[in-house]
């Protein structure tokens, strides 16, 4: 495996997906595998028949170590993002928000302005 390979972890809304978010996900996945891109995408590569979620987690989080980048499509009504983003800090992951143009800073604290931060700090090669 070569040094930079990128190997990336989709952070995005899976059983709450809207129809039009899922189809942007994706051609997202599809352009960044056509430039030779690893990428787990929890839709298709965590196995979502699980009844109580904890496989989908210990799934997620097995991924997340394994990439050495995330790239977040964020919605603030996904939960599971929202417990994606707790383990992707945790693990010191480098964020990239690939839906950053219908993000706005919030008036108050937020996860939201948090990955906006951290998009800008880590300044990721967009896809």
């Amino acid at each position: 495996m070569a040094d930079l390979e990128r190997r990336i972890f989709i952070m995005c809304p899976v059983r709450k997906a809207t129809d039009e978010e899922k189809s942007f996900l994706a051609g997202y996945v599809r352009k960044a595998e056509q430039l030779g891109h690893r990428v787990h995408y929890p839709p298709r590569d965590t196995n979502q028949n699980d009844e109580t979620g904890l496989n989908i987690c210990l799934q997620n989080r097995n991924a997340i170590r394994q990439a050495n980048e995330i790239h977040a499509y964020w919605n603030s009504s996904s939960e599971g993002s929202e417990f994606d983003f707790g383990m992707i800090f945790m693990a010191e992951r480098p964020i990239l928000i690939i839906n950053k143009e219908n993000l706005t800073r919030t008036p108050d604290k937020s996860f939201q302005n948090v990955l906006l931060e951290l998009d800008e700090v880590y300044h990721l090669p967009r896809i």
